[in-house]
């Protein structure tokens, strides 16, 4: 098992608001990459920093989060992991829920969740420390219903919800200021949202990533894990004047609210 201090999880921007996540063994240089949307970030960096690639692990089939796969396979021969349920060019090793991905090279074994909702066959690679999302669970919010349904979606968000506080949230895109926003018109009196809310400008305006953030933030400031409490399902029920209670009705009601804020 690598020593935690050696693992350095590296955000690669890309595109307009993407981000590829780099997981670097400081001591022998191995480096595992996530959802590469295209190549040439990828490259650049492992030529500067001499890295030497393990695996390229794939979150779902949109090209935001593929594009860069077959430009990093023509120049390492590594496996790649993809959502066993959707086809994605390149693939190795189809994976979904009840799968490990074993990364020795990083002391790392990933779990595998099965979260479809934004894409039917979504996955998360999690273990007890951090969880890589995809566009299933962002900062502060969750992904549009492309393939899926609202209660598939709200399903899989209750998957994350049950991981420990402290687990490290990794998403797919820079979305924190602008889903506090529609989270704090939404919770008003939320006082925790407010203070997130500052943080995360503050953090932005230096043009630094606001993620990672931990479980137990999320479910203090992310409506869409929020389901269940008072206020959201008032607030729920307000926007789409309905008495519906039930969380997975929560969710659709504040999905859509969201689509439209």
């Amino acid at each position: 098992m690598l020593d935690k201090t050696l693992l350095k999880i590296i955000p690669l921007p890309a595109l307009k608001d993407n981000y590829i996540w780099l997981l670097k063994n400081k001591a022998s240089r191995h480096v595992a990459i996530v959802d590469p949307s295209e190549a040439k970030p990828v490259l650049d960096r492992i030529k500067t920093e001499r890295l030497i690639p393990t695996a390229i692990m794939i979150t779902h089939h949109h090209w935001d989060h593929v594009g860069g796969i077959a430009a990093i396979i023509e120049q390492f021969n590594i496996p790649v992991y993809t959502p066993k349920s959707e086809t994605i060019a390149g693939s190795t090793h189809p994976v979904g829920a009840g799968d490990v991905v074993s990364l020795p090279e990083l002391g790392l074994q990933l779990n595998i969740l099965d979260v479809p909702g934004h894409t039917a066959g979504a996955v998360a690679y999690y273990n007890d420390d951090l969880v890589f999302s995809g566009d299933t669970l962002f900062t502060a919010g969750c992904g549009r219903l492309f393939e899926g349904t609202p209660a598939q979606m709200h399903n899989s968000l209750s998957k994350f919800k049950a991981l420990p506080d402290n687990t490290r949230l990794y998403c797919g895109h820079e979305y924190t200021v602008s889903n506090l926003k529609f989270a704090a018109h939404l919770e008003p009196g939320n006082k925790a949202i407010q203070q997130r809310l500052q943080r995360a400008t503050a953090t932005r305006d230096k043009h630094l990533p606001t993620v990672p953030a931990t479980m137990s933030e999320e479910q203090a400031t992310n409506p869409f894990l929020r389901c269940e409490e008072v206020t959201v399902i008032a607030a729920a029920r307000a926007y789409a004047t309905t008495s519906a209670t039930a969380p997975a009705d929560v969710f659709a009601t504040i999905r859509r609210w969201k689509d439209n804020f």
